[in-house]
């Protein structure tokens, strides 16, 4: 039987992020990431030149577009940090000094090459 809130396989409920003030709910061993694409938040971040729109793009740590604030401490790789109930999250403008379309249209690091 299933139950709202918890994780028939593991028995673990589910947790509440908050998103710039939104409440984003994950289930157990997803990433942040993850979470914020199952409630519909798919950019989070923005090109420093151009103001593009950033989210997950890779989804397994390679690249640096799903780069977000956690608990206040910026930089964090969306992909790679485990929800953990009580996360306060928030976009990350430009403080990473990345402009990850690198002006070339590739959406990697302006060397050509998408990763």
């Amino acid at each position: 039987m299933s139950h709202a809130g918890s994780d028939e396989r593991t028995g673990s409920s589910s947790c509440r992020l908050t998103f710039d003030g939104t409440t984003v709910t994950a289930r157990p061993g997803q990433s942040v990431g993850a979470a914020l694409v199952a409630a519909g938040i798919v950019a989070w971040r923005t090109t420093r030149r151009e103001g593009r729109p950033r989210g997950l793009f890779c989804g397994i740590g390679v690249c640096f577009d799903c780069l977000i604030t956690v608990d206040g401490r910026p930089g964090q790789r969306a992909c790679l940090v485990p929800a953990r109930d009580g996360m306060r999250l928030s976009a990350e403008g430009d403080r990473d000094g990345d402009d990850s379309d690198g002006g070339d249209g590739d959406g990697g690091d302006g060397d050509g090459q998408r990763w």
